[in-house]
C-alpha cells in the first residue's frame, strides 16, 4: 500500500512540476497548460467541474469587458429626477441589489443606489423626504477594453460589486457586475430572481451579437430569422457544436446559412458564449 501511494504522489509531483515549466514559460504555452490540466483530469487527478473552472479562469485572462457586460439599453435604472414611487416598482421586480442612477441625459450614469438604502424609508414610509441624491454612491467606470482578470482583481481590491462600462468615445455603453465575471469561471450563477431570457441574445452596435449558448433554438430563430430545426438539440449551443463535429475552443468559426458563429468562451463540456454576424463573402480579384 505504501508503494502505491509513493507513486501516486510521484506522479502528482511529476505533473506539477511539468505544469510549473509550462506555466512559467511564454504567453503562446496556454494551450499546453490546457493540455497538461486535461490530462491530469484524464488520469483522476481531479474532477470534471475542478478542470471546467480551472479552464474558466484561464480563459477570462483572454476575455474583455465588452464580452460579458450587459448593454446600456438593458439596464435596469433609476433617473435622476424620479420619485420613488416612479421607480420602486422596477426595483422591486428586478430584485437587484443595485441600481445605476442616470442623470439629465440617459447615457450620464451619475452613481448607484443600493437597495438596502431605501429600506429605511421604506420602512418609516417616509417617502416625502426621500432624496435619490442623498443616498447615491460612487460608481467605477472601466473600459469596454478591460480585461476580465484585471476586473475581478480591481472588484475584490475595492470591495466593488458593479462598474459602469465607457465605449471609445467616453459614452456609457453597459454595465458590468463582479457576478458577470464570475460566471466565466464557474459557469452560470441563478437564482429565482433571474431573467435570462431578456439576456441571452445582446445586440451591438457594429453589427454582431452576443448570443449565450444556452438560447432556445426557437428563440434564436425568432431574434435572426432563421430556420433552424429543434428535432435534434434544443439549445444554440448544441446546434452548433454539431455544426462544428467536435467541442470547438475559444477563436473557432463556423459558417452556417449566411452567419458566422465565432466561439468567445467554452471549457471542457461546452460553448458558453458565441458572437453572430453576417457572413461577408471573400472577393476574389
Amino acid at each position: 500500500m505504501n508503494d502505491g501511494r509513493s507513486r501516486e504522489k510521484h506522479e502528482s509531483k511529476s505533473w506539477f512540476t511539468r505544469l510549473t515549466s509550462v506555466i512559467s514559460g511564454e504567453a503562446e504555452n496556454k494551450i499546453e497548460v490546457i493540455d497538461e490540466l486535461r490530462d491530469a483530469r484524464n488520469r483522476g487527478l481531479f474532477n470534471q467541474e475542478t478542470l471546467a473552472i480551472l479552464e474558466g479562469a484561464l480563459a477570462v485572462s483572454d476575455m474583455q469587458v465588452r464580452e460579458v457586460m450587459i448593454p446600456r439599453t438593458q439596464m435596469t435604472a433609476i433617473r435622476i429626477d424620479e420619485r420613488p414611487d416612479e421607480f420602486l416598482p422596477r426595483v422591486i421586480e428586478s430584485a437587484h441589489s443595485r441600481f445605476p442612477v442616470l442623470g439629465e441625459q440617459s447615457s450620464e450614469v451619475v452613481g448607484i443606489i443600493l437597495a438596502k438604502d431605501l429600506l429605511p424609508f421604506l420602512i418609516s414610509q417616509d417617502l416625502e423626504k426621500f432624496e435619490i441624491k442623498e443616498v447615491t454612491r460612487p460608481v467605477r467606470r472601466v473600459p469596454e477594453s478591460k480585461r476580465l482578470d484585471q476586473l475581478l482583481k480591481e472588484f475584490r481590491d475595492n470591495r466593488a460589486h458593479m462598474a459602469v462600462v465607457i465605449g471609445e468615445y467616453g459614452d456609457v455603453t453597459g454595465l458590468i457586475t463582479i457576478e458577470d465575471v464570475l460566471e466565466q469561471i464557474v459557469g452560470e450563477i441563478e437564482d429565482e430572481h433571474d431573467h435570462d431570457e431578456d439576456l441571452n441574445v445582446r445586440h451591438q452596435t457594429s453589427g454582431a451579437s452576443l448570443v449565450k449558448a444556452i438560447t432556445e433554438i426557437d428563440d434564436f430563430n425568432d431574434e435572426f430569422g432563421t430556420n433552424f430545426s429543434d428535432e435534434e438539440f434544443d439549445t444554440i449551443g448544441g446546434f452548433v457544436t454539431h455544426a462544428f463535429g467536435h467541442l470547438p475552443s475559444r477563436g473557432e468559426i463556423t459558417t452556417i446559412e449566411m452567419l458566422d458563429f465565432i466561439v468567445l468562451n467554452s471549457d471542457s463540456r461546452k460553448i458558453r458564449l458565441l458572437e453572430v454576424r453576417p457572413h461577408e463573402p471573400s472577393t476574389s480579384l
